[in-house]
C-alpha cells in the first residue's frame, strides 16, 4: 500500500463569505477562475460591502457593473412587516 496521498477536486464551489470574497478581490486569496473572481465581487456588491470598504473597491464594483461583468445590486422594495 502507498503513502502517498491522492488529492481529488471538489465536486462543489467553496461557499463565498466576507473575508473570501474581500480576500479574492484584492488578491491575497488565489481564486480559482475568473467566474470564482467576478462572483466574489458580485458578493461584494449584494452585501454592500463594495461601498463600504476603500474607495477603490466602489469604483472598481461601479466599473464591472458599467461593463457588464456583474449587475447592480437590488433594493428591497417591500415594506417591513411584524
Amino acid at each position: 500500500m502507498s503513502d502517498k496521498m491522492i488529492q481529488l477536486p471538489l465536486p462543489f464551489e467553496e461557499p463565498m463569505d466576507s473575508y473570501r470574497a474581500v480576500g479574492i478581490a484584492e488578491g491575497f486569496i488565489a481564486s480559482s477562475s475568473g467566474e470564482e473572481y467576478l462572483r466574489a465581487w458580485q458578493y461584494l456588491i449584494d452585501t454592500g460591502m463594495a461601498y463600504q470598504l476603500q474607495g477603490w473597491f466602489g469604483r472598481t464594483a461601479n466599473h464591472l457593473i458599467e461593463e457588464g461583468h456583474c449587475t447592480a445590486p437590488t433594493t428591497n422594495t417591500q415594506p417591513y412587516s411584524c
